[in-house]
C-alpha cells in the first residue's frame, strides 16, 4: 500500500477537494447536520478505506440516500433516533457480507453500468454550472431532476444564467483553464506537474483571488458561494457537534424498517459502485464484493455511533481519484485524514475556497466519466447495448441515480429474456425443409425456463407425419421446465402421427414412454 505514495498523496489532495463540498452539500440535502457529512466522509475514508479490498474506491456520503435520510429524520422523531438506524443499517450490511451477498453485484449488465458512469458524468456537469456561475441555490451533491428548491436541472441552469455572480464566474473560468493547461500541456513536460496536482493549485490560486477581492464591489464572492465548514470556537465547541444515538427507540418498527431500507439501498449502490470502479481501475483489479459489505457495514456501524451519515461507496470521488493517478487504497485512507486535519485545524481557511473553483474541477471529472466516444462504441455495439445503456443514461439525468439503474436493470433484464427465447444458441435446428420428413434439434449445454417459448413455438410448428431427432447428448443441465414441454409434446405427438427418436448418452430411444421418468434417471440433472 506505500509502494505507491508518489501517486497516492497527490491523488488524495484532489479526492479531498471533490470530497469536502459533497459531504457538507449531502448533509445539507439531507436536512443533517453539516458536520455529520464530514464525520461519514472521515470514516468512509480511514475506516472503510483501511477494511476494504477495493484499491482505488473512496467511500462517503452518498446523494442517493439523501431523500431517505430527510424523510427518516422526521418520521423517527429525531435525528439522535435516526443514527439507530443507521447502526442498525450497518450491522444488517455486516450481515449481508456474512451471507456472501456481494455476488449479486457481478449480476449487473455492463451496458447498465457504463451508462451509470455516463449519466452520473453528465448530471455532475449539469448540477455545477449553477454552482460554476455563482447561483448557489441548490446544495453541492444533489443529483435529482427535480430539485429541493422547486427548479429542476435544467431550470437552474438557465437561471443560472440570469443570475451570474462575476466573482465566481471568474475565477471558475480562471480554474477551469488552470486545470485544461495542467492535464493538456504541463503534465507532459515535467513530472513535477504529476505531483503537484491541478486541482491543488486551483483551488490556492481561488483562496488567494478570494483574499485579494472581498472589499471589490464587482469581484468580491459572499460568504454563500463559498464553502461552509463549522468553525467550533474550541475544543469544547467541537466535540460537541458530535451526536450519539437513542437506543431507547432501537426495537420500534419503524427504525428497523428504516436500517434495513439503508442496508439494502446502500449495499445496492456500492456494488454498482464497485462493478463500475472495477471497470475504470486501469489495473483491472477485481474488488472482493464480500469484504465491501463488510468494510460497509463497520464504517456504518462507526458513523451511527458518533453522528454520521450512511456510507456507501461513491462513484465521483471514486472517478477523480482513479482519473488523478490513485494507486492504491493508500489515497482513500489519505484523503480521511486530510478531511479530519483540516476540519480541526483550518476550517476557516478552507471556507474562503469558492464553489465555483470546486466546480471546474468537477467539470472535468464529469466530462472523462461522459466521453461523446462512449456512446460511440455502445451504439456500435449494437441495439442490445445501446439500449439499456441510454435507458439508464436518461433516467439517472431526468429522475435520479437510483431510478436511472433500475430502469436500465429492468430494460437489461427484458433484453436478456428476449435473447433467451430468440437465441438460437439455445436451440439448433437444421432439415426442417428438406423432403425425408426428419427434422433435427438439438438443444444447447444449458437449457433453462428462459428458453420455454422458442421451444414451445418450434414444437408447435414441427408437421404431421413426421420425424423429430431430439438430441440431448451435450446438454449437461435441463430445466424441468423444459421437461414438462417434452412431455406435453410426447401426447401431441401420438395425435400428430409425430415419431420421436430421442439422441442422448444411454443411446437412442424412439418414442420415450415418459420423459420425466427418462430424464430424471439420465445423467442430467
Amino acid at each position: 500500500m506505500f509502494k505507491s505514495l508518489k501517486k497516492d498523496i497527490p491523488a488524495s489532495i484532489v479526492v479531498f477537494f471533490v470530497a469536502l463540498p459533497l459531504c457538507l452539500g449531502i448533509a445539507l440535502a439531507s436536512g443533517a447536520p453539516l458536520f455529520s457529512g464530514l464525520i461519514s466522509g472521515i470514516i468512509g475514508g480511514i475506516v472503510v478505506g483501511l477494511l476494504s479490498g477495493s484499491q482505488i474506491g473512496v467511500s462517503g456520503p452518498a446523494a442517493g440516500l439523501a431523500a431517505i435520510v430527510l424523510t427518516a429524520i422526521t418520521a423517527l422523531g429525531g435525528w439522535e433516533n435516526f443514527l439507530v438506524a443507521v447502526v442498525l443499517g450497518g450491522i444488517i450490511q455486516i450481515i449481508f457480507g456474512v451471507l456472501r451477498l456481494g455476488i449479486i453485484g457481478y449480476y449487473f449488465p455492463s451496458s447498465v453500468i457504463k451508462g451509470m458512469l455516463t449519466g452520473i458524468g453528465i448530471i455532475i456537469i449539469l448540477k455545477q454550472i449553477p454552482h460554476f456561475f455563482g447561483y448557489d441555490i441548490e446544495p453541492e451533491g444533489a443529483d435529482s431532476f427535480l430539485e429541493a428548491s422547486g427548479e429542476n436541472t435544467f431550470s437552474a441552469i438557465l437561471n443560472a444564467i440570469d443570475n451570474v455572480t462575476i466573482g465566481s464566474t471568474v475565477i471558475g473560468i480562471i480554474s477551469l483553464l488552470i486545470l485544461l493547461l495542467w492535464s493538456n500541456v504541463l503534465l507532459k513536460k515535467s513530472k513535477i506537474f504529476e505531483i503537484i496536482q491541478g486541482p491543488l493549485v486551483a483551488v490556492t490560486v481561488g483562496i488567494i483571488f478570494y483574499l485579494l477581492t472581498n472589499t471589490n464591489e464587482i469581484l468580491a464572492i459572499e460568504a454563500s458561494h463559498l464553502v461552509r465548514v463549522p468553525v467550533p470556537d474550541g475544543l469544547e465547541s467541537f466535540i460537541s457537534q458530535f451526536s450519539f444515538p437513542n437506543f431507547s427507540v432501537i426495537t420500534q418498527a419503524d427504525v428497523i424498517i428504516t436500517g434495513f431500507t439503508i442496508a439494502l439501498v446502500a449495499s445496492l449502490e456500492t456494488l454498482l459502485c464497485v462493478e463500475a470502479t472495477d471497470k475504470l481501475d486501469p489495473h483491472k483489479r477485481v474488488t472482493p464484493t464480500n469484504r465491501e459489505l463488510l468494510a460497509q457495514g463497520v464504517g456504518n456501524v462507526v458513523s451511527g455511533f458518533i453522528g454520521g451519515l450512511p456510507i456507501t461507496q461513491v462513484i465521483v470521488r471514486s472517478s477523480a481519484n482513479i482519473q488523478s493517478g490513485g494507486q492504491t487504497k493508500a489515497s482513500a485512507i489519505i484523503h480521511g485524514f486530510l478531511l479530519l486535519i483540516s476540519v480541526l485545524t483550518i476550517p476557516h481557511i478552507l471556507n474562503y475556497i469558492p464553489l465555483s473553483v470546486l466546480a471546474a474541477i468537477l467539470f472535468i471529472v464529469g466530462y472523462k466519466l461522459a466521453k461523446p466516444s462512449t456512446f460511440k462504441a455502445m451504439y456500435r455495439g449494437g441495439w442490445m447495448q445501446f439500449v439499456p445503456f441510454i435507458v439508464t443514461v436518461l433516467g439517472i439525468v431526468f429522475l435520479d441515480l437510483l431510478k436511472g439503474i433500475g430502469l436500465g436493470l429492468a430494460i437489461g433484464i427484458f433484453i436478456v429474456l428476449f435473447r433467451s427465447y430468440k437465441n438460437s444458441h439455445f436451440l439448433h435446428k437444421e432439415g426442417e425443409n428438406v423432403d425425408d420428413g426428419k427434422i433435427k434439434m438439438t438443444l444447447a449445454e444449458e437449457v433453462t425456463f428462459f428458453n420455454k417459448g422458442a421451444i414451445l413455438k418450434e414444437l408447435d410448428r414441427v408437421p404431421q407425419n413426421s420425424t423429430l431427432e431430439l438430441d440431448v447428448r451435450n446438454t449437461k443441465f435441463l430445466d424441468n421446465d423444459i421437461i414438462e414441454i417434452l412431455e406435453d409434446f410426447a401426447h401431441k405427438a401420438k395425435e400428430r402421427h409425430i415419431t420421436i427418436k430421442l439422441f442422448s448418452q444411454r443411446g437412442i430411444v424412439e418414442n420415450p414412454d415418459s420423459f420425466i421418468t427418462f430424464f430424471k434417471t439420465d445423467k442430467i440433472k
